[in-house]
């Protein structure tokens, strides 16, 4: 049980620092690249290109799905603690524009 706390805890401070860190990393971003994007590219990286396995590809995938994603992680109906922490704060326009530059990226 401590091992799962603390892996989670881990992951948690990962992406806290990947998405304070994430637009010093995300140069070279299209003209398109929405703002709130700079808290994805720690992980998925600028392009929606995951940047280890565990994080999913999201190039080219379907908007409505990429949003239904989100907002399932925002409400807890899809589990992670992770992109439930990343979600949160994000509107449903923001979620939308996400959506929408990670269909597009390529």
């Amino acid at each position: 049980m401590r091992n799962r706390i603390r892996t989670a805890c881990c992951r948690l401070l990962a992406c806290v620092l990947a998405t304070a860190l994430s637009p010093a990393l995300a140069g070279g971003k299209p003209a398109s690249y929405p703002a709130i994007a700079g808290r994805c590219v720690g992980c998925h990286g600028a392009d929606g290109i995951g940047k280890a396995p565990q994080y999913p590809n999201l190039q080219g995938r379907d908007a409505a799905y990429l949003a239904q994603q989100l907002k399932d992680f925002r409400s807890g109906a899809r589990k992670s603690v992770w992109m439930a922490a990343m979600a949160k704060p994000l509107s449903d326009e923001e979620i939308a524009q996400l959506a929408a530059y990670f269909h597009a990226a390529n």
